[in-house]
């Protein structure tokens, strides 16, 4: 199943649902409240049949939870982990500690944060060794499309499918730009 790149990632009664599938990539995050942000990355993986797991792992609340989720992640059949953190952030960092698997970090705006740069800064400044790969703020739905890319690397059938969603992109730019060529530019304002 290929996504079609002109749908936003929409929340259904089982959008926090995991796949039946062994998964292949780690959806987590530190709070519920980064569930609406988190859920993008679920939906990604869905849309491009792509078996994956969502929990809450706290560095805070439950460090012990997390140290065994990022040590066992790899025996459990894991090959990506995505984590969401915001504020300071630590989530990310300290799972990066833990794995050797990639670990691709979701800065999350939060409202204790100023504007996100505090999680942002804390991911993309690792110490040499224990990186963390960094997508936009809140931009959940691109670090499942980057797990999927380290995922295609070995599986044809996810290489064909990104030439497909890259195509499908391509293709909408195209539209546009002729609609603008016939039709000119007109502001909805």
């Amino acid at each position: 199943m290929i996504p079609d790149a002109s749908a936003a990632p929409q929340n259904g009664p089982d959008h926090d649902r995991p796949t039946t599938e062994t998964p292949l990539v780690g959806i987590i995050m530190g709070s519920r409240s980064d569930l609406k942000i988190m859920s993008a990355a679920a939906e990604v993986c869905r849309q491009f049949g792509v078996p994956y797991e969502i929990t809450l792992v706290s560095p805070h609340r439950t460090p012990h939870r997390m140290v065994e989720y990022a040590e066992s992640a790899r025996k459990r059949g894991l090959r990506v982990l995505i984590a969401g953190g915001g504020g300071a952030a630590h989530l990310p960092g300290m799972v990066a500690a833990f794995t050797t698997l990639p670990v691709i970090g979701v800065p999350i705006n939060s409202t204790l944060s100023i504007q996100g740069l505090d999680s942002i800064l804390s991911m993309i400044q690792m110490p040499a060794g224990t990186p963390v790969a960094t997508v936009g703020l809140d931009n959940a739905a691109n670090a499942a499309v980057l797990a999927i890319q380290m995922l295609a690397i070995g599986n044809a059938r996810l290489a064909d499918a990104l030439e497909k969603y890259r195509t499908a992109l391509k293709d909408r730019v195209m539209r546009t730009i002729e609609e603008l060529r016939k039709g000119g530019f007109q502001d909805d304002v």
